[in-house]
């Protein structure tokens, strides 16, 4: 009988069967989709803050793939590091309030924090972070106002006319010793610390320790009170400090001692700085001490008298010789480039980028074993080669904190 076709049971089973596995395929396959369209969009949100774009999701969804490697979750993850919303928004609020004694996001952007985004925007070492000859300003012709050693106004208006942070042709790399009326030449300038903003943060009032302890928190992520080590030396201790506060000299060598000891040494970097509140400025004079060195002398005649820029690092023995020490660096030197350098080329300097990123991205301090290990571990990625490059850590920290969530 023609046009009739017969199945046998067993040939129907398998018809079945086969659209069972199909069926079971589509299936995977759409639950991996979707399992990767949500975890790029996680990650997008941790990195940046706002939500992407469905060109940004796809891109993202496409590089992460079925069954992602590492690799593949990263340069998904490098997708969200060069969106403008990474450098316009997130690192704006990542950054600023290491420009401020307040520690506060809600200041205006300054020369500071312009200058650590374009830093990390274009992969530069961030150990130099402290040493560079080097700001970040707006292209010619961006804004109105040009940079000036006086005001903030420059800053204020890339801010509020919504320049590119993430275009390097609108926010540019220059030397800090080229700008017009700098006092400072390329071997004095410090990175960030001889920014306009910082100084005016730092430098102002006090004599200068200041500058040292908000070094200290941003890239050693350590405040004074757990640096304290009173088995230290007092001879660097200056003149200012009483050895006898309220005629109980057992304070001193209990309690004062173990701050001053390891910050005074180390804030003769600073001995040539200063800031001028009346020209809203930062001063500089090359070879001769600020007078607020000399505040207070009286109080103990027999301290240290600062009488140049030099500086030693005390705390390479004791408790914080834990801070892990470069042995490629000498632990003394002149001025805030070499003491930049001290700093950056330490352990716990790459740890501490690492933690500031892991709060930022995974919204709350490390907590455990795995979190302490992840931040050892990706610590040691970010110094390999001397790359130290931030974005690297944004991203591998995002990963870690999207896992199984």
């Amino acid at each position: 009988m023609t046009g009739l076709h017969f199945f046998s049971p067993r040939a129907v089973l398998g018809h079945a069967c086969a659209l069972w596995v199909a069926l079971l395929v589509l299936l995977l396959g759409a639950s991996a989709s979707a399992d990767a369209r949500d975890r790029a969009k996680r990650m997008y949100d941790r990195l940046v803050g706002v939500p992407p774009n469905e060109a940004q999701l796809a891109d993202m969804v496409a590089r992460i793939g079925p069954a992602p490697t590492h690799a593949q979750l990263f340069d998904a993850a490098m997708v969200a590091v060069g969106s403008r919303d990474f450098y316009n928004v997130a690192l704006v609020n990542f950054v600023t309030p290491w420009t401020n004694v307040d520690q506060t996001v809600f200041a205006d952007l300054n020369d500071y924090t312009a200058t650590v985004i374009g830093m990390i925007r274009d992969g530069i070492s961030f150990d130099q972070v402290l040493t560079a000859d080097l700001v970040y300003v707006a292209a010619p012709g961006v804004v109105p106002t040009s940079y000036q050693h006086t005001s903030n106004q420059h800053y204020v208006e890339i801010q509020s006319l919504g320049v590119d942070l993430s275009s390097p042709s609108q926010l540019v790399g220059v030397p800090q010793s080229t700008l017009p009326g700098s006092q400072i030449t390329a071997n004095d300038a410090a990175g960030v610390v001889t920014t306009r903003a910082a100084a005016e943060a730092f430098f102002s009032a006090g004599t200068n320790r200041r500058m040292w302890r908000f070094t200290a928190m941003n890239y050693l992520c350590r405040d004074m009170e757990a640096l304290k080590d009173t088995s230290r030396p007092a001879d660097r201790i200056r003149q200012d400090v009483n050895r006898s506060p309220g005629g109980d000299s057992e304070i001193f060598h209990t309690q004062c001692v173990g701050c001053h000891s390891g910050m005074d040494p180390l804030a003769g970097a600073y001995a040539y700085f200063e800031w001028d509140a009346g020209q809203q400025r930062m001063i500089h004079t090359p070879e001769q001490v600020q007078g607020k060195y000399a505040i207070n002398t009286g109080v103990f005649p027999g301290g240290h008298l600062t009488v140049d820029n030099s500086w030693r690092n005390l705390w390479r023995s004791g408790q914080n010789a834990a801070l892990g020490w470069s042995g490629f660096e000498p632990g003394n030197g002149l001025g805030p480039k070499s003491l930049g350098t001290e700093v950056a080329h330490s352990r716990a300097f790459a740890e501490c980028q690492v933690q500031k990123v892991f709060e930022h991205v995974c919204f709350r301090p490390p907590q455990s074993d795995p979190d302490a290990d992840e931040i050892r571990a990706i610590a040691s990625e970010f110094e390999r080669d001397g790359t130290y490059d931030l974005r690297q850590v944004f991203a591998d920290v995002a990963i870690y904190c999207t896992e199984g969530e």
